[in-house]
């Protein structure tokens, strides 16, 4: 089995090791892969690796030897899934990696957006702090968590921890999810609909994927319908917020303050909507970025290699089982 993965650099700072999936079959590991050079890398390989390198269904075509892709991420829509279903290319990602670093990331930005330490600490290195000679040097309001109301919506692996940690907090916590989550309502977390959820929360937290379902699920009508000054964190995916609304929000107050680890295009630029908005935090796509969750996307990754070795398959998205099961 030759195994190629393109984008190394996109996961790995140079402190982690692929030698478990060197066990597993002959590997050639890029560092970052040019788009001019994706078919020629991949060649002949059976097994190819990507972060954040698109492969679609004439790339597919371009490389017929390949029979298995291996997303390393959670998030596969830089996949086309159905070509590769169509295909009989087996789909792999990586869920649950990095749900405890995730997590604490979200709830982070959150903790920035209200109690602002950064801000202050900024001041009192500039010298203000020394200027104005009081006590207290009062900047940007200070915000309390406890006794508000939580919204999650995606009640996955990531919206659970971050629901728990937010409860932590003395937080209520409301959540949408397309699907029945009994252990969420086993902890107290109550569902409700997507709508009513934008009406009651104080802080929107997102963690669901980017489907065409999903794109610009925050937009000029849904912010129409939140509370005004509702505080709104991503750490999923930038498609899934109308830039131009959101600015518009924080303008106008209607949204207090917004904080993202993610873009609609990245890396942020001067072109996008959200640079230098008012009251916006903006983070480069690293949430996910601790060695420990890093490690374990290593580590789930050649799982997912050796299962679909051994005929069966595990973390699929999408297609090319039957294919597995023969080998």
């Amino acid at each position: 089995m030759k195994i190629v993965v393109l984008d190394d650099s996109r996961v790995n700072t140079g402190d982690l090791s692929w030698k478990q999936m060197e066990e597993l079959g002959e590997l050639t590991v890029y560092g970052q892969t040019p788009a001019n050079q994706v078919i020629e890398r991949i060649g002949d390989a059976q097994a190819v690796y990507t972060n954040q390198i698109p492969i679609d269904g004439s790339l597919m075509d371009q490389c017929p030897h390949m029979e298995y892709i291996g997303v390393l991420a959670t998030g596969y829509n830089i996949v086309d899934v159905e070509a590769a279903a169509s295909r009989g290319i087996t789909v792999t990602n990586i869920p649950g990696y990095g749900t405890e670093a995730v997590s604490q990331f979200a709830i982070g930005l959150l903790l920035e957006l209200c109690s602002r330490i950064g801000d202050y600490s900024r001041r009192v290195m500039e010298g203000e702090w020394l200027q104005r000679a009081e006590q207290c040097h009062w900047g940007a309001p200070l915000i309390q968590l406890s006794g508000k109301t939580m919204g999650i919506v995606g009640m996955g692996r990531i919206g659970f921890r971050t629901a728990q940690i937010a409860r932590a907090l003395g937080m209520k916590v409301i959540y949408t999810s397309v699907r029945q989550k009994p252990e969420a309502m086993k902890e107290g977390f109550c569902p409700v609909s997507l709508e009513e959820l934008f009406g009651r929360a104080d802080v929107i937290s997102l963690h669901c994927p980017l489907f065409d379902s999903t794109r610009e699920m925050i937009n000029r009508e849904t912010i129409a319908r939140m509370k005004k000054g509702v505080l709104l964190v991503n750490t999923s995916r930038g498609g899934l917020i109308d830039e131009q609304a959101l600015r518009e929000g924080l303008e106008s107050g209607q949204i207090g303050g917004a904080a993202s680890d993610v873009a609609a295009k990245e890396p942020l630029g001067p072109d996008s909507p959200l640079y230098q908005a008012p009251n916006m935090i903006v983070t480069p796509h690293i949430a996910w970025g601790t060695k420990e969750a890093r490690q374990s996307m290593i580590d789930i990754a050649a799982g997912n290699m050796a299962a679909y070795l051994s005929g069966c398959p595990q973390n699929v998205v999408s297609g090319g089982t039957d294919r597995a099961r023969r080998r």
